[in-house]
């Protein structure tokens, strides 16, 4: 009976010193909490953004050009000289903040831009057109960018998506009274 005290004392003291040799575990910790954007905001990854941010640019840059050439109209003409100012500044902005996150943006605008580049270059009411797009492409670009600075993956474009909606939002106000 001895015996059996002692070898289930022995077990017992012997689990009890394995137990003490484990690794500590660290402590669980609770997943991270992941917050879902505001609600109807467009999520993109910053590779989305660069590209569209920049075709956009592209394409203010552009139709302004177009613009300047082809209307008689003085308030589009003072309209379009003040876009491609702040659409040059806004691309460069990008552009800069791209190249640190290895984010080039395109030189050439997507083809939904290069198709109403080429609807501008062949309307026969220039700048009924004009106006039109530049309605559409501001609205689309402010909330691309109001969205970016809210949700957007990269705390480097958050800064520029901010600044550049803030610039939207008033070529949009303007658009709507051209």
């Amino acid at each position: 009976m001895r015996w059996r005290h002692w070898f289930a004392g022995t077990a017992v003291g012997a689990a009890l010193m394995l137990g003490a040799c484990q690794p500590k575990r660290p402590p669980v910790r609770p997943p991270p909490r992941v917050t879902a954007p505001p609600a109807g905001t467009i999520a993109l990854a910053a590779p989305d953004y660069v590209a569209l941010a920049a075709s956009i640019d592209l394409f203010e840059v552009q139709s302004a050009e177009l613009a300047l050439a082809r209307t008689a109209a003085a308030r589009l003409r003072d309209y379009a000289t003040m876009v491609a100012a702040a659409h040059n500044g806004t691309a460069a902005q990008l552009s800069f903040a791209g190249r640190r996150l290895n984010l080039l943006p395109s030189a050439q605008p997507m083809l939904v831009h290069r198709a109403m580049l080429d609807e501008l270059a062949a309307s026969s009411d220039f700048d009924a057109t004009y106006r039109r797009q530049q309605v559409e492409v501001h609205r689309v670009a402010a909330r691309l960018h109001a969205d970016f600075a809210a949700s957007g993956e990269s705390p480097t474009l958050r800064p520029v998506a901010a600044s550049a909606a803030r610039i939207e939002h008033g070529h949009l106000k303007r658009a709507l009274d051209l």
